[in-house]
């Protein structure tokens, strides 16, 4: 599946789209960014409520395809800011986390 393709199953908003052909394999679901970093699979779709800057980095040492903020957060200034220097796909859902994780279990299957 394509993050485009995974933005249009899940109804998801952008905040910043950066490759909508990139491949999604994968989810991992994760606040702790350490955790994260260490367990996320390249090419997944990393499911979060975290909004501040160090989600981008962290998305880009992890090699995510993107990220998917739950439960209607908003990323605030710093993270939209850094998602777009360091082109990161930044998404959102209103869904609470369980719920979107069991949506995108379901798109990639």
């Amino acid at each position: 599946m394509t993050v485009q393709q995974l933005i249009a199953s899940m109804n998801l908003t952008v905040f910043h789209l950066t490759d909508s052909q990139r491949a999604v394999t994968g989810g991992y679901v994760g606040d702790l960014l350490s955790w994260v970093m260490g367990r996320a699979g390249q090419d997944c779709a990393w499911l979060t409520i975290m909004s501040n800057q160090n989600v981008a980095a962290v998305a880009l040492m992890a090699d995510v395809s993107c990220v998917v903020l739950t439960e209607g957060v908003q990323p605030d200034e710093d993270l939209l800011r850094r998602a777009k220097e360091k082109s990161v796909t930044l998404l959102g859902t209103p869904l609470d986390t369980f719920t979107a994780a069991c949506k995108l279990g379901q798109a990639l299957n």
